[in-house]
């Protein structure tokens, strides 16, 4: 994949596809360490312990529509290819946790991408879901929650252009914020 905010996208249709009601993305950077790493966490159903053993393996998946799944395959190589590491931890019923670290520095790490567009497209397809994320550098702390945003808004949807136009735009000034760079890179 081009960038990771697509590996996100992948990984959170995945939870969106196990009825997740909440999902919480993590990314933090310790520039210290040299690390980036990224947590998908979601309340959905939950994966089997025999499929939580074969799922990095792209001939395994769980939908009826296809035979493969590439999703955390992908994500699992781009993070290894990167000098990182990737872990999945799930049990049935009880949601999944997706992790990947990668060498900030290293110079097969896909940039970041455009973690506020993807999150905003998901807000806008998936309204009923609550959305969170945290961006954090170990010195500051950018967190976004959608069920905070829909409740300030009342009666207006969050699916309204308007706001999700807010949303893109405060999402975008919190990654510059936190990882100084703007939209799909980590400065030092």
């Amino acid at each position: 994949m081009r960038d990771l905010s697509l590996h996100l996208m992948d990984i959170i249709q995945n939870s969106i596809a196990a009825q997740a009601s909440k999902i919480d993305v993590f990314i933090c950077v310790d520039k210290k360490r040299d690390i980036l790493r990224i947590k998908i966490a979601d309340n959905g159903l939950g994966i089997d312990e025999n499929t939580l053993k074969r799922i990095t393996s792209p001939f395994v998946t769980t939908r009826n529509t296809r035979q493969m799944g590439m999703g955390i395959p992908l994500f699992k190589a781009s993070a290894k290819r990167a000098g990182g590491d990737f872990r999945v931890a799930s049990h049935k019923g009880g949601g999944t946790v997706v992790e990947a670290d990668f060498e900030i520095s290293h110079i097969d790490r896909p940039p970041l991408g455009d973690i506020a567009q993807t999150l905003t497209l998901l807000i806008a397809t998936g309204s009923d879901i609550e959305y969170g994320l945290i961006l954090d550098n170990k010195s500051e702390c950018f967190i976004f929650n959608s069920l905070k945003v829909k409740k300030r808004l009342g009666a207006v949807p969050i699916t309204s252009f308007e706001v999700l136009d807010w949303i893109s735009a405060h999402i975008n000034e919190g990654t510059n914020t936190i990882f100084g760079g703007v939209l799909n890179e980590i400065l030092g």
